[in-house]
């Protein structure tokens, strides 16, 4: 358990730092595959190394028959892939355990299709406890039409699943009609495949389409590294293939994955709810291709001065497919960018929807803990799915300080309604210990309570390592600038 002390009230809880948070999760992960698929050696410059979802990944994808070596080039930590070109090097079948990373589960179990050089053995896709209650059937519907075929070899609909590879990849281009999923990741674990499919793949989506931003990254990660892509100007017909009708798959690449910005939330955060105070991540900018970098924007709707370099010469991440909008060149050492959030007198609540960047929900509620007034939360319905039910855990800890919470609002399920107890909490003297349910997110969040309010622990706070291993470190620095 590890107490979170408040921070000085003499000074208002001023500080003023500038950090860099570790690798994007989802960028990292969506170039590593991308790496391991393409032929040669790809440079992978500053991904999440350290943390449990990137070792499993990692892990995982040697077992497939990807070489990985880390190496430094000045500042700069590397991982050189040496990939398969598009057939997993395995012998016999293999099983694959990804404990609770999520994102790892559902870009493997659909990059399974691609078999190995030698034949048709099939791989497992596995995980721990919970992740054998996180469903993946929509996912495997979509490898089934495109000719795998799956076997669950325990519970229909979830982990673990035996995919056994396409017997022929040959033919004209596929067309798929996907409805709305409980993951984005479904629909990006079938688009990184698309390059390796001859023809390439078309797919259509008939229905909501679920966390949107984060099929945008993955559709720009593409684009990046060689893929041909095009997409209608609102995202509902997505075409991704190999650079061109003669070729099948991608060639090596070099790429400098962007740090985490769902990870920096908890610092411009951190800001919001301390006047006065300033928090800059940097490496960031608006033409991040992380949806959650436009979330100093929530803050600034709640009274927050957002500062930033370069200055915003557009808004991606505001237009229905900011992928349609001609390429701004902007020609600034990347290093040098970052987004600060600087906190104001008060805060006020705000109505919000995080349907395009769900994972900065926890985030969102814990700075409306301290804004009076009702704040209200939408686009919420990814949040049950996640490592935890996050709507139901969220409930279950503000609870405890007093903070009432809705859910549903109006009849809706996917809303939360979020009212701090009247009188200021940093008078508050009772002791609140709160659960995190192995949810690292759930565990940094909550830590944003305890630097307002005494007598906050955290417990498992370790549970952080699965994402960002160096965050409680990272979260001392704003006690040695106050």
């Amino acid at each position: 358990m590890l107490a979170i002390p408040p921070l000085p009230r003499g000074k208002r809880g001023l500080f003023d730092v500038s950090l860099r948070t570790p690798g994007s999760k989802s960028l990292t992960n969506r170039a590593l595959l991308l790496a391991a698929l393409a032929e040669g050696e790809s440079t992978l410059r500053s991904p999440l190394l350290e943390a449990d979802d990137a070792r499993r990944m990692r892990a995982a994808l040697e077992q497939l028959g990807v070489g990985l070596s880390l190496e430094r080039e000045g500042e700069d930590e590397v991982l050189r892939v040496r990939g398969v070109g598009g057939a997993w090097k395995t012998t016999g079948e293999v099983t694959v355990n990804l404990n609770n990373a999520g994102t790892a589960t559902r870009f493997l179990a659909a990059a399974a299709l691609l078999g190995s050089g030698g034949g048709s053995a099939p791989i497992v896709i596995d995980g721990n406890a919970r992740m054998r209650e996180r469903p993946i059937g929509e996912l495997a519907e979509v490898l089934t039409q495109l000719g795998a075929k799956i076997e669950y070899v325990g519970r229909d609909g979830y982990p673990p699943l035996r995919i056994h590879p396409l017997a022929e990849r040959k033919g004209p281009g596929r067309v798929l009609d996907i409805p709305t999923t409980q993951s984005s990741q479904f629909i990006s674990a079938i688009l990184m495949v698309a390059p390796w499919l001859a023809g390439g793949l078309t797919i259509r989506l008939t229905g909501e389409i679920t966390s949107p931003t984060y099929i945008e990254m993955t559709i720009g990660l593409l684009q990046q590294v060689g893929a041909m892509v095009k997409t209608s100007e609102d995202l509902r017909v997505i075409r991704v293939g190999p650079p061109s009708a003669q070729t099948i798959g991608l060639k090596a690449f070099d790429y400098d994955v962007e740090p985490d910005a769902s990870g920096a939330t908890y610092f411009w955060a951190a800001a919001a709810i301390n006047p006065g105070s300033m928090a800059r991540v940097t490496g960031l900018s608006h033409r991040s291709l992380q949806g959650d970098a436009d979330f100093p924007s929530l803050l600034a709707r709640m009274g927050a001065v957002v500062e930033q370099h370069p200055a915003t010469q557009a808004a991606p991440h505001g237009v229905a497919n900011p992928l349609a909008m001609p390429a701004i060149r902007d020609e600034s050492d990347p290093r040098t960018h970052f987004i600060g959030i600087c906190g104001p007198g008060r805060l006020e609540p705000i109505m919000a929807d995080l349907s395009k960047m769900p994972d900065t929900a926890m985030t969102l509620a814990s700075v409306a803990c301290f804004a009076p007034g009702m704040s209200i939360l939408r686009g919420l319905r990814t949040l049950r799915v996640k490592e935890t039910d996050r709507i139901e855990a969220m409930r279950n800890e503000l609870t405890k300080i007093g903070v009432k919470i809705d859910c549903p609002v109006m009849g809706d399920h996917d809303v939360m309604g979020i009212t701090p107890p009247p009188g200021d909490m940093a008078l508050a003297s009772s002791r609140v210990e709160f659960d995190t349910y192995d949810d690292h997110r759930m565990a940094m969040s909550l830590a944003l309570i305890g630097l307002r309010r005494p007598n906050v622990f955290i417990k498992d706070p370790q549970c952080v390592a699965k994402t960002y291993p160096t965050f409680w470190r990272d979260l001392a620095r704003l006690y040695s600038c106050t």
